[in-house]
């Protein structure tokens, strides 16, 4: 007896130990790596299995909805390994020996990492970044749990489940092999805030978030928590810093961009200068307490222009807000509110319509009505914003700059890139109901 309940307790504590001890695992699509799982086109993702291709129908729906304006690429697919909560270096092999390639990778709720590879054929090329992965469940310090209460619109979502999703996109896809494996040692950057910074599972929604991915290499990480609709407040209240908070460790960075659902908030005790900056310290005394970075983010603007070709400032007296609490508290600060201002007036009022999710009817599957959304980008105007984040951080002196990607080029707002010669891949997955928040 003495035997057998020692064996199970051996067995439990292994079974504790092996996801936080995850072993590396390779995934081999074209047979090329003999010690790697060998993936089969009938290998779908199942629970059991643990990996394999995932969201086909999807896939396969979108590409059958395809039309002049809404483009696919053949070669698109989606591939899901269940791996527990944490960060993890994906190493993908691109590349064909049977073709030329051109290769987009993004990951969780599209998220971008790699843009338009190119690979001659029967070249192949390595390249590694770091894929935040989480799910609902708060571990507490006691060992207890708690729940992250998310929204209805995000059950189900990839960001949300308990599997690492890669998107592999572009003109002509190739993937060779996919690595998986524990990234636990990578300073994190936590992102918080609203709709213009959320990652945006539909198209042609895009923020600021699921792009500045693209900038980092696998020596930093990027976990966005920042959700459609949220206050400083709410995200508080739905246990999404709490969720931060059971993860960060010291040496890690966390982001605050709010502002444009706080200024509408009516309950009593709201105002800039009240629960927003009271919510703000909460941030900042959290982070804090881990040895972790705060940084400020002020609120993008909103593409709203006066008489004078000018934007008008619609934040109230958000901004301000937030500059004092980062002036009272020693807090970086990134002058979002102040770049995008200078991106749209450079732009100009019918010009910065690119930037933002405008589009004719029927320019996306189930679109019925025109999109004239103000507040929203598409993924050019994120992909611009995002460099305004990575500039905003080398003002800052941010230590985590050092580990920019060696393509990444300087930006001026003032000269902004132009959107005729930006290239984005659709996903499958559009949406014609815009988010929440204004």
């Amino acid at each position: 007896m003495m035997k057998k309940k020692l064996s199970l307790v051996v067995a439990m504590t292994l079974m504790a130990w092996l996801p936080k001890q995850l072993a590396a695992q390779t995934y081999s699509f074209d047979g090329r790596d003999k010690a790697a799982v060998q993936v089969k086109p009938s290998d779908c993702f199942t629970a059991e299995k643990g990996y394999g291709y995932d969201f086909q129908t999807a896939v396969e729906k979108a590409k059958a909805l395809r039309s002049e304006t809404y483009q696919l690429a053949d070669g698109l697919f989606y591939f899901s390994v269940a791996v527990p909560d944490g960060n993890y270096k994906v190493t993908v092999t691109l590349g064909s020996s049977k073709k030329k390639a051109n290769t987009t990778l993004r990951a969780e709720s599209r998220r971008l990492f790699v843009q338009n590879m190119e690979t001659r054929k029967g070249e192949f090329k390595d390249i590694s970044f770091v894929v935040n992965k989480r799910n609902t469940t708060i571990v507490l310090p006691d060992g207890k749990t708690d729940r992250v209460r998310i929204k209805k619109r995000e059950e189900g979502k990839m960001n949300w489940d308990d599997k690492l999703t890669i998107e592999v996109n572009g003109d002509a896809p190739a993937v060779s092999s996919i690595r998986i494996e524990p990234a636990n040692d990578v300073p994190t950057l936590w992102l918080c805030g609203n709709s213009t910074v959320v990652d945006q599972d539909y198209e042609p929604w895009a923020s600021w978030g699921q792009m500045i991915t693209r900038w980092f290499t696998d020596k930093v990480a990027v976990a966005n928590y920042a959700e459609s609709g949220e206050t400083a407040t709410s995200f508080i209240a739905a246990g999404r810093l709490k969720k931060i908070v059971s993860l960060m460790k010291k040496g890690d960075y966390i982001f605050m961009e709010f502002g444009h659902n706080d200024q509408k908030e009516k309950r009593a005790g709201s105002g800039a200068f009240y629960n927003y900056a009271y919510a703000l310290k909460q941030f900042v005394d959290e982070a804090r307490a881990k040895g972790v970075t705060p940084v400020f983010v002020t609120p993008t603007q909103r593409r709203s222009f006066d008489a004078n070709g000018k934007i008008k400032e619609t934040h109230a007296n958000y901004p301000d807000a937030m500059r004092w609490v980062a002036k009272d508290l020693g807090v970086q600060l990134i002058e979002l509110h102040d770049m995008t201002r200078v991106f749209y007036e450079t732009l100009g009022g019918e010009e910065s319509k690119r930037a933002f999710v405008h589009y004719p009817a029927q320019t996306y599957p189930g679109q019925m009505a025109a999109f004239a959304d103000n507040t929203h980008f598409n993924p050019y105007g994120a992909f611009e914003i995002s460099k305004m984040i990575v500039e905003g951080m080398k003002l800052a002196n941010l230590p985590v700059v050092q580990h920019l990607r060696q393509d990444y080029v300087s930006f001026d707002p003032a000269q902004p890139d132009d959107w005729k010669t930006f290239h984005w891949n659709n996903a499958p997955f559009t949406d014609a109901v815009k988010p929440d928040g204004n």
